[in-house]
């Protein structure tokens, strides 16, 4: 995939284009970035990554192999309009856009190879977790450069289109519920004395230990809970405050909806 343009340059755009630059996915300077209106921004990430901005007569477009589209879900119709005239029809597409459907992204560029992805901003350091699904007009070969691509930033799983809303629930936003996870755990070892500096090392060190014991070890989550408690202990009496608060239905809720929102988001495109 020789050249590759960003519509849009948002936190998602600047995840993507930081782990293909850093991973050494292609060269900077045939990854071209355009938005609407901030130039600015344009600027910043052309210092930060080496990477071409799409100037006003956007000859990029008409030399792209691929263009990743990265817009607001609500700026989706403009740019497709914006964009249409000037794409070859040999150009690829790849969505990173929050429930907007193939359909839709096939009527507004009409049929070529079109891939529907939700990665998360973990894409920045290589870290990804991206769900994706392609049209019928995807061959094997641009299937093959659209998985390495995302490759490059993460792990991938191929998945039905309409699974799309449950992944951009689940790790799509699941960063953001991690975060929150720490930033809870954080304040309540401040108030328990811990200085901010230690418990935030612990915090970082435990989640890491944690997924790294799921990921090396292939246990059920439920086992290895199991075995970190011991009966009438210390973690048990803490799980027993989450069970107390409802965590599991809270977590059910929060994956229902993000995922309703995530199809809002695609009805209203």
């Amino acid at each position: 995939m020789k050249t590759i343009v960003f519509i849009g340059a948002g936190s998602m755009a600047e995840a993507v284009i930081a782990g293909i630059i850093n991973q050494g996915a292609i060269e900077p300077q045939n990854v071209y970035v355009m938005n609407k209106s901030d130039d600015e921004r344009l600027i910043s990430l052309q210092n930060q990554y080496g990477v071409s901005i799409v100037c006003k007569e956007k000859e990029a477009l008409k030399k792209a192999d691929l263009i990743v589209l990265a817009t607001k879900p609500k700026d989706i119709q403009q740019a497709m309009g914006d964009i249409r005239p000037l794409i070859t029809n040999q150009a690829a597409i790849l969505s990173v856009i929050a429930g907007v459907s193939i359909h839709t992204l096939e009527s507004g560029l009409g049929t070529r190879p079109i891939a529907r992805s939700m990665p998360n901003t973990s894409a920045t350091i290589g870290k990804s977790a991206t769900g994706v699904a392609m049209n019928t007009a995807v061959d094997d070969s641009m299937r093959k450069h659209v998985l390495a691509l995302l490759e490059a930033v993460g792990l991938v799983k191929e998945v039905e289109e309409d699974e799309l809303h449950a992944v951009t629930a689940l790790s799509g936003s699941g960063p953001a519920y991690i975060y929150y996870l720490a930033e809870a755990l954080e304040e309540a070892a401040i108030h328990k004395g811990l200085s901010k500096d230690v418990a935030r090392s612990l915090i970082i060190q435990t989640l890491e230990g944690a997924a790294a014991m799921m990921k090396s070890t292939g246990t059920e989550p439920a086992l290895l809970r199991e075995n970190v408690t011991s009966p009438n202990g210390t973690t048990a009496a803490g799980l027993q405050a989450l069970e107390d608060r409802f965590f599991k239905e809270a977590i059910g809720e929060c994956i229902e909806k993000a995922t309703a929102r995530s199809r809002e988001l695609g009805a209203q495109s």
